[in-house]
């Protein structure tokens, strides 16, 4: 088979602004990388890269504040091939958060709503907290992905609320969510393993972790009864698209396997959305359970 992939996590908005000092911290501490991540992203070096390695599109991480940065100057030249998360949702005051994400969507290829619980509130939050709900209540309704964090961050942040086990209750609450994990779940992989056993639309993205330094617990599962469930992302440029989809092309992973890995896990879980969108199904349409 071919080499295809979809890169379902990619970063070009780091040039725009200065980063945060944990930010920096994470690079030198945990990385290992240089300044040179933090530049400007040129559109077509990144088209070079991704045909390069057969990415045919990348999700660009969004911000529901910023329409004036580098992630939707990507989108607007070329839609066919960058789809947008939406982050920076100000989950406190969720009315408007909710109205800002429901503009975003419309307005944008938007393929999932986005939330980091390390990331904002001191890390007081967890998934299974109320603060959440609304925001699962909406996505529910747009039939819109979500992206949550697991796992303990790399940055010098509070990461208990990343636990994977607290998705236990979102999922039992909202079984109709579409919730993908990302940025694996060290050191809970077995935890996030059985809980996607258990609940069919929780996904694990494999976004910020090289594909040769994932658990076998994991790669079991993906051969076993996981075969729809993990999903492939670079988190370009803390890890490249070259290093990460040569990596997963080197996995001991039978063919279809790392093709739905690469490629048909985020066709079916992201990008459908686009090319079938809620509205064009007809109002008796229903959720899919993926």
């Amino acid at each position: 088979m071919a080499k295809r992939a979809h890169d379902c996590l990619i970063n070009v908005h780091f040039g725009d602004s200065e980063q945060p000092t944990w930010m920096h911290r994470v690079k030198n501490e945990y990385f290992k990388q240089d300044d040179a991540i933090f530049g400007k992203w040129e559109l077509s070096q990144v088209l070079d890269e991704m045909d390069a390695n057969g990415v045919e599109r990348a999700i660009i991480t969004g911000n529901v504040n910023d329409r004036n940065s580098s992630a939707i100057e990507f989108v607007e030249a070329r839609p066919d091939r960058f789809a947008l998360t939406a982050g920076g949702l100000d989950l406190l005051h969720p009315m408007r958060a909710l109205r800002q994400l429901a503009s975003f969507v419309s307005d944008y290829p938007v393929v999932a709503a986005a939330a980091g619980p390390a990331f904002w509130g001191d890390g007081r939050y967890r998934p299974d907290d109320a603060v959440y709900y609304p925001l699962y209540v909406k996505c529910c309704e747009l039939d819109l992905p979500l992206c949550m964090n697991a796992g303990l961050p790399g940055p010098p942040i509070a990461g208990e609320a990343q636990n994977p086990i607290y998705y236990d209750r979102v999922m039992v609450r909202f079984p109709e969510l579409k919730l993908c994990m990302i940025h694996g779940a060290d050191p809970w992989w077995e935890v996030a393993i059985r809980l996607m056993v258990k609940y069919p639309n929780l996904h694990l993205m494999t976004s910020a972790w090289a594909p040769k330094y994932l658990p076998e617990s994991l790669l079991h599962y993906m051969r076993t009864r996981g075969k729809t469930k993990i999903i492939f992302a670079s988190d370009a440029p803390v890890l490249s698209i070259t290093r990460t989809v040569g990596e997963a092309e080197r996995l001991d992973l039978p063919p279809e396997v790392l093709d739905n890995y690469l490629y048909g896990n985020a066709q079916r879980f992201f990008f459908d959305r686009l090319e079938n969108p809620p509205g064009s199904r007809g109002l008796d349409a229903q959720p899919v359970m993926s």
